[in-house]
């Protein structure tokens, strides 16, 4: 029988885990999803935990959640992800296709959960009588050694097939720097380059603009996804600044 404190748990952690997956589906930027399925993963870890199964919860907290869920916001992180990039449609008809896939899948999920029959709860005394981790590797090993196996297979075909898809086949050859270094010429812009960025950044980052001779900020040095965002640094309040020192040191040389 369910106690009142696992009733409790679940009832408070369901909710947050819907609304975690709820994400995926209604947030616009990448990393606030990718923030959403952590929070899942941590919920379920925590069930998990709660269901007397410490290993495997442990497991989905400190690997899935802790590692491969971070790392994937970190990359997320670095590259900048611009929410117009994601709406772009880069193989016609994917949308049907995703949308008929997700209805069919729906379909068959409650034709198969509809017809589900439970039997009572047995719990897990008798699975963990040796150790949680030696009854997991029992079964993982032993019983469901196939089905362990076969899910290997799909999650690494899975990840060659995103690889495949992701890929884009180039149909011209890569312009070399001399090539294009006389389209800039041709075209008549940034004839020495693009500016660098960070002029007067005072940290490893790309939000200051580059300074052009003028004093005025060059746009070209700063990324389109920063802009977007609105994460540009005005440079005036560091010219500010540097105006301030040079007038200090003038001073203390004139004492």
């Amino acid at each position: 029988m369910t106690s009142g404190g696992e009733a409790v748990l679940f009832w408070v952690l369901a909710p947050i885990c819907v609304l975690g997956s709820l994400g995926l589906l209604f947030l616009r930027k990448a990393v606030h999803v990718a923030l959403g399925m952590a929070l899942v993963m941590i919920n379920l870890g925590v069930f998990y935990i709660a269901e007397n199964a410490d290993f495997l919860g442990i497991v989905q907290i400190v690997v899935y959640t802790g590692a491969v869920m971070m790392l994937f916001i970190f990359v997320l992180m670095l590259i900048g992800v611009d929410s117009s990039d994601s709406l772009v449609e880069t193989i016609k008809g994917q949308k049907v296709a995703a949308l008929l896939l997700s209805v069919g899948l729906g379909a068959v999920l409650v034709s198969a959960i509809g017809s589900v029959s439970f039997a009572g709860p047995v719990g897990l005394k008798e699975a963990n009588s040796g150790g949680n981790v030696t009854g997991m590797a029992n079964l993982i090993f032993g019983k469901y050694v196939w089905a362990f196996e076969v899910t290997s297979v799909l999650l690494i075909t899975a990840a060659l097939g995103a690889m495949v898809l992701a890929h884009r086949e180039r149909l011209t050859p890569r312009p070399t720097q001399r090539q294009w270094s006389e389209r800039r010429f041709r075209v008549g812009k940034n004839l020495a380059g693009l500016p660098a960025p960070g002029v007067y950044a005072r940290r490893n980052a790309v939000d200051t603009p580059a300074l052009l001779p003028d004093g005025s900020a060059s746009e070209a040095s700063v990324s389109r996804v920063l802009a977007a965002r609105e994460q540009v640094t005005d440079p005036e309040g560091f010219a500010g600044v540097e105006r301030a020192i040079a007038r200090d040191i003038e001073e203390g040389t004139n004492r």
